[in-house]
C-alpha cells in the first residue's frame, strides 16, 4: 500500500495534469508498477525494501539539481576551451551506503550528473567514468555519499 501511494503521488507531481482520462491511466499505471514489483518479489525471493527518510528526500534532490548545473557548467567549459582538457579517467570509488537502494540511488545519482557515469555496481564500490581527474576528486571527496547514507534509515546491511 505504502509503494502504491509513493508511485501516485510521484505520478502526480511529475504528471501535472489532472483531467479525468489522465487521472485514470495514472492510477493504472501505478497499478501495475506495484503488480510488478510485487510479482519480482515473490520470483527472486528479495523484496524490495525502501528504508529511507522521505522527509529528506526533497532537500537531496535539491541538492543533486544544483550539483547538476554546476558540473554541466563544468562539462560545458572543458568542452568549449580552445585546449580541450578533456582527460577521461575511469575510478572505484567506495559505496558506503548501508542498503541496496541507498547505493542504487548513489549510482544513479553519480550517472545524473554531467561527465561522470556510473560502470558497475559492487558490494561496496562503484566504478565509475568521468571526463576529468578533477569530477573523480569531486566524488572521492564523498559528499555525495554521506548525503544519501544522511537519507537512509539506520539498516542492517
Amino acid at each position: 500500500m505504502r509503494l502504491l501511494l509513493i508511485t501516485i503521488v510521484t505520478w502526480l507531481a511529475l504528471s501535472g495534469i489532472f483531467i479525468p482520462l489522465l487521472l485514470a491511466l495514472g492510477l493504472v499505471s501505478s497499478l501495475l508498477v506495484v503488480w510488478l514489483v510485487r510479482r519480482a518479489d515473490r520470483k527472486d525471493g528479495d523484496p524490495i525494501v525502501f528504508s529511507m527518510h522521505l522527509w529528506r528526500l526533497p532537500g537531496y534532490f535539491l541538492w543533486l539539481a544544483v550539483e547538476v548545473v554546476k558540473s554541466n557548467i563544468d562539462v560545458a567549459r572543458c568542452i568549449l576551451s580552445p585546449n580541450l582538457s578533456i582527460a577521461p579517467a575511469i575510478r572505484w570509488l567506495p559505496a558506503k551506503q548501508r542498503t541496496e537502494l541507498g547505493r542504487v540511488l548513489y549510482a544513479n545519482s553519480i550517472t545524473l550528473t554531467p561527465g561522470t557515469l556510473s560502470i558497475d555496481l559492487d558490494d561496496g564500490a562503484v566504478e565509475v567514468h568521468a571526463v576529468d581527474e578533477a569530477a573523480l576528486e569531486l566524488l572521492a571527496s564523498g559528499e555525495m555519499a554521506d548525503r544519501i547514507c544522511a537519507l537512509e534509515k539506520d539498516a542492517k546491511r
